[in-house]
């Protein structure tokens, strides 16, 4: 019966996504969310005891918010180009307005207003504003691309400065950061002159300068990077040290030491945690993973002729592979400490809905039309694209 459903003869809405799917982009997340299954079993138990919460509290709540993350991600990989803009969009209005919303009913916590709570759970709206932002920009810049008189870039300026503008206010610095991040690499993408690119990256350091001054946190943060005798960095250390603690082959399941006394050993610094157990190789698998969907994901979107698809599906390979590089960075101690989960392995609920809603829209802008795929390293500007009506 299973066979017969995904057989190519028969043409159900199921055999043709099955068929048009990259399977091996498909997998790459599953083994990945598997992965994050795994490091939660050897990171969450101390945290929990040590809240004083039972040692499964934050396992069951991962796998709880794992199985409606995967059926997101599976329903996003049906939608079409016009329907991934149009849920993108919704998504987006809901999120500007909850984002908004922090700034008047949000809660604080570690220092900024960026959660809300609804009946029982809360959740930060920049999260699910990331993946919607790449889409609807995308579409914008594609526009502009296809009829000159669109004010394509005005408008994702416009989306930008509103966004970032919010997130300073709650205040935000690693959100904006990312945000910033994947809207710059979306303009690189479409062919910006390179006077353009130098002055971003000249605004990106006066940016950084005057977050250093402007922002206390972010000031001690980076003060405790480059001096570490000046400021706390006990998470720090206890990272690092649980990282080394493991050696290649790691301590064993449940062995590590070190992350008994990481206070985020089951969020930020899962990675950290797991390298104690589990060992450095097992990271490296880890890191090859995520480096693999990073990497298909944009060889895919050069293979599409959909102008819209090609830069929407590299906006999000790169806010998922920048996220990813931030909090792989901050546990090996290579950035000043922020606060930004590792996609589909660290803990966090609506966070990995989120995440899955974008990477349900990748994979299905990238599911195979032969109509409309092109030897992968043509650029954009020699495409001529058949743009599907608005």
């Amino acid at each position: 019966m299973f066979s017969r459903e995904f057989s190519r003869e028969r043409k159900t809405p199921l055999a043709e996504w099955w068929w048009t799917v990259d399977r091996p982009l498909l997998a790459a997340f599953f083994a990945l969310m598997g992965a994050g299954v795994i490091m939660s079993f050897a990171a969450s138990p101390a945290v929990a005891s040590r809240l004083g919460l039972s040692e499964w509290h934050f396992i069951v709540r991962h796998i709880f918010f794992l199985l409606p993350a995967t059926i997101v991600m599976i329903m996003g990989s049906f939608l079409t180009p016009r329907m991934a803009r149009q849920a993108a969009l919704l998504v987006l209005a809901f999120g500007l307005i909850a984002l908004a919303g922090t700034l008047l009913v949000g809660y604080e916590a570690k220092g900024s207003q960026r959660w809300i709570a609804v009946g029982g759970f809360s959740f930060q709206p920049i999260e699910f504003v990331k993946p919607a932002f790449a889409v609807i920009a995308a579409w914008l810049i594609s526009e502009k691309m296809r009829l000159q008189d669109v004010p394509g870039h005005s408008m994702t300026i416009m989306l930008l400065t509103i966004i970032v503008g919010i997130l300073l206010l709650q205040p935000d610095i690693g959100q904006t950061a990312l945000v910033v991040f994947t809207w710059a690499g979306l303009l690189f993408i479409s062919g910006i002159s390179w006077w353009l690119i130098s002055l971003l990256g000249g605004l990106a350091l006066a940016a950084i300068t005057g977050a250093y001054f402007f922002f206390p946190h972010v000031t001690r943060r980076f003060d405790a990077f480059f001096n570490p005798e000046t400021g706390d960095n006990y998470q720090v250390e206890k990272a690092l040290q649980s990282l080394l603690e493991g050696g290649w082959f790691g301590l064993g399941p449940g062995e590590g030491v070190a992350k008994r006394s990481l206070p985020d050993a089951h969020a930020d610094f899962v990675f950290s945690a797991a390298a104690g157990e589990f060992g450095i190789l097992f990271c490296l698998v880890l890191v090859s993973l995520i480096a693999f969907i990073v990497v298909r994901s944009l060889l895919l979107a050069q293979q599409q002729t959909n102008l819209f698809a090609r830069l929407a599906v590299s906006a999000l390979a790169i806010q998922f592979g920048v996220q990813s590089a931030i909090n792989l960075a901050v546990n090996l101690n290579l950035i000043p400490p922020k606060g930004m989960t590792l996609p589909f392995v660290s803990y966090g609920g609506t966070s990995m809905i989120a995440v899955a809603f974008g990477m349900g829209l990748l994979i299905g802008l990238t599911r195979r039309k032969p109509q409309e795929t092109i030897p992968s390293g043509l650029p954009i500007s020699r495409l001529t694209v058949r743009q599907e009506a608005l």
